[in-house]
């Protein structure tokens, strides 16, 4: 049995920007960057996917303008590990340097078409994916992201921020530090703990910004607020010993793996045992074929998967492993208008769970009117 892969097109998702835009500690945070990718097969079986991208979207573009296409069509659709093998090689091929084709501008591109090849499976097998990668269970634990820095933000603008998440019924909230001196961050992070109460889950993600001495002793101010992680504490340069390093100065569990661009980085933080939750992303590298392999080692090494960002397309991985913790939300439409727009029917979220669909495949049907809204045409 075979699903030949007969029409792909690419499109780009973006949003105006914002007037007041979104920052974490060290960079602007897009509402919307995306590549959207959507196949069909010989036998009318489509698929989509998605790749994400936090910087310029146009290398990507320009592979795709470079005939990529070509690569994937004639290819099928049944077969993910075989076309991402294809697709990932050509990062180390002639073909790609003639092409000016970038490694992490394809990286992306081959995320988003394993996602679609993961779709069209489910659809053919008329089975939700979920149940296909395991089935370990039907929802799964959902927290919002918040309190990013934005111009003339105040103090009294957090709690206000805080309190209408609260009242959406949100039971675990992410806020973000590394952008103000530790004093003033501590003191943001005690506003959203005040305003979350004890029992509701709180984590804290730095995106990179402290070095070693400074995560040392953020770390030691954050344990009274009692987070349940804290993400990316140190800086890229060095970040695997020094997350190791701290991981034996703090009480508090550490999180990465957002910021690797491949599945052999993550295993590396997982073998330098310098992470106790794992924080890959199927829409930035590997899609769901390294992202299946990285929740089995992670359930092999008692590390949790907690992936970054697009909870509608992490969930199916995350309810399908044991391994799987939680999935990232983005309820505010400001901050990620995607996620409240672009699916017809998106799996319901209350309580602090995320209940998934039972339409085979990803379970997602696209807005055609959210993709001429939000969506260019790669031609």
């Amino acid at each position: 049995m075979s699903s030949i892969i007969k029409e792909i097109e690419f499109s780009i998702l973006t949003a105006p920007d914002e007037k007041r835009p979104h920052w974490v500690s060290l960079f602007k945070v897009p509402s919307a960057n995306e590549l959207l990718v959507r196949m069909k097969t010989d036998d009318g079986v489509e698929g989509f996917g998605l790749a994400t991208s936090y910087t310029d979207i146009t290398p990507l573009v320009n592979v795709v303008k470079g005939g990529l296409s070509d690569e994937i069509l004639g290819m099928d659709a049944l077969s993910p590990e075989r076309l991402y093998e294809k697709l990932f090689g050509l990062t180390f091929s002639r073909k790609a340097a003639e092409n000016s084709w970038g490694r992490e501008a394809l990286i992306r591109i081959t995320s988003a078409v394993d996602i679609a090849c993961w779709d069209i499976v489910g659809k053919t097998a008329n089975l939700p994916l979920y149940r296909l990668f395991g089935g370990y269970r039907n929802k799964v634990p959902c927290y919002v992201t918040c309190a990013y820095y934005r111009d003339g933000k105040d103090n009294a603008e957090l709690r206000d921020e805080i309190q209408m998440l609260v009242e959406q019924g949100h039971k675990g909230f992410k806020g973000k530090v590394g952008g103000l001196s530790l004093n003033e961050d501590i003191a943001r992070m005690e506003i959203v703990r005040e305003m979350i109460g004890p029992d509701n889950d709180l984590m804290i993600d730095v995106n990179r910004a402290w070095d070693i001495k400074t995560a040392i002793e953020g770390a030691r101010l954050l344990e009274p607020l009692k987070p349940v992680w804290l993400e990316e504490p140190v800086r890229w340069t060095d970040d695997r010993r020094e997350l190791k390093l701290l991981s034996q100065q703090t009480n508090i569990p550490l999180s990465g793996g957002e910021s690797e661009i491949t599945s052999y980085g993550c295993r590396a933080m997982i073998e330098e045992q310098a992470i106790q939750i794992l924080q890959f992303d199927c829409t930035m590298f590997g899609g769901f074929t390294e992202g299946r392999k990285l929740a089995a080692l992670c359930e092999l090494n008692h590390v949790d998967v907690a992936p970054h960002h697009d909870c509608f397309i992490h969930a199916p991985l995350v309810a399908g492993t044991p391994a799987g913790r939680i999935v990232e939300s983005f309820t505010d439409p400001e901050r990620d208008p995607l996620q409240a727009e672009l699916y017809e029917n998106p799996p319901h979220i209350a309580e602090g769970w995320l209940t998934l669909n039972e339409a085979p495949g990803l379970g997602l049907t696209l807005s055609e009117s959210a993709i001429k809204k939000f969506g260019t045409r790669v031609s």
